[in-house]
């Protein structure tokens, strides 16, 4: 995403480290761990935001410096605007980094993605293919 200097204070960035509740404050976590969720991923930060209404973009390759774990999961940052071009907020209810992190976190569990995994029927099935994968294996 291109942006210019005029830009730059009408969006915050956020990593998926900041709202990790596996994290510690010096690793980057930037809200409270009662709030935080567990291994959040910037795809999900930008479902969050863009579903309230906000213009998120994602950069997928891109590394928290402080983030030793170079696993594709932990990749990713998304660039959230929080102002139009005169000033005014986007949304209302989100006037800051630190409210669109606390929204976010608390948004995620809720996310289909999320809620699936803990219990849905097609994600039970595809838990069943996939073990019946192993077992074959292991048969071999």
């Amino acid at each position: 995403m291109a942006r210019s200097l005029n830009n730059q204070d009408r969006f915050v960035c956020i990593y998926p480290a900041y709202l990790n509740n596996k994290k510690t404050i010096a690793e980057g976590r930037q809200i409270p761990i009662s709030k935080a969720v567990e291994n959040s991923t910037a795809t999900e930060i930008q479902d969050v935001c863009s579903a309230v209404g906000l213009n998120a973009f994602l950069e997928k390759n891109k590394m928290y410096s402080r983030e030793w774990n170079r696993d594709v999961q932990y990749r990713g940052r998304v660039w959230v605007q929080l102002k139009q071009e005169d000033g005014s907020l986007c949304l209302v209810q989100l006037p800051s980094r630190t409210s669109v992190m606390l929204y976010v976190a608390e948004m995620i569990p809720e996310l289909k993605t999320r809620t699936q995994n803990s219990g849905g029927a097609d994600p039970s099935l595809q838990q069943a293919e996939g073990s019946k994968k192993g077992k074959g294996k292991k048969k071999e």
